[in-house]
């Protein structure tokens, strides 16, 4: 799994994106992940016929302003979902995330990072990164994100245990196909990471703790 946050080099085009009862954080910071599960075994579902297999996934957003979580981290909101497998787009429509089909690959080697996304066959985005595993470190957490079904906004928790590389760089991350929807997203010139890492091994709760924005469950 491969994690950033940068800032756009449109911040206004970005923040076009986000429906107008969310505000975007400050200067309309854009997060991706890119991340592959090599083995159905890996999920939860394995034994459904409606698991969700080995799949890859590379999704896109803004951070939010005002929906922090209780540890500071912002909300955020979806804005592209480029999966591999039809039973995950299915489960990701149904809870309003913007699911549509993709290839994502993350290869690892001498030190040097590649991660690279693939939608209608066509390469649209690719990232590259200086990665030592060493001896990864233990991080824990949650992730808000917010989405829309049935024309209400709703609030789902995403708890986390990653294991993070012991040194790690994002080096360039670029954007290949300017008639892409993803295009407003791309990021400043030079690169201004604010946040990244990559994790060999992640583990998490997809969602956890969903409700009504605003609800018990959906604070």
């Amino acid at each position: 799994m491969l994690y950033l946050v940068w800032f756009p080099a449109d911040p206004e085009a970005a923040a076009a994106l986000v429906p107008e009862e969310l505000t975007p954080a400050a200067g309309s910071p854009v997060f991706m992940n890119q991340y592959v599960v090599d083995d159905a075994a890996q999920t939860s579902s394995a034994g459904s016929l409606d698991g969700f297999g080995a799949y890859s996934l590379t999704y896109l957003g803004v951070d939010l302003a005002g929906l922090d979580t209780e540890a500071g981290t912002p909300a955020r909101w979806w804005t592209h979902y480029l999966n591999s497998s039809p039973n995950m787009i299915r489960y990701a429509v149904e809870h309003g995330v913007p699911a549509g089909a993709g290839e994502t690959t993350l290869e690892l080697g001498g030190g040097t990072l590649v991660a690279t996304t693939f939608a209608d066959g066509k390469l649209v985005i690719r990232t590259t990164a200086r990665a030592d595993v060493g001896a990864p470190v233990r991080s824990t957490g949650q992730l808000r994100y917010v989405t829309r079904v049935d024309g209400q906004l709703v609030s789902g928790r995403y708890p986390f245990v990653a294991d993070l590389v012991e040194s790690f760089e994002a080096t360039a991350v670029d954007f290949l196909d300017a008639s892409h929807s993803i295009w407003p997203l791309r990021p400043a010139d030079p690169l201004a990471v604010t946040f990244g890492f990559y994790s060999p091994s992640t583990s998490f709760c997809y969602p956890g703790g969903e409700g009504p924005l605003g609800s018990a469950h959906g604070r």
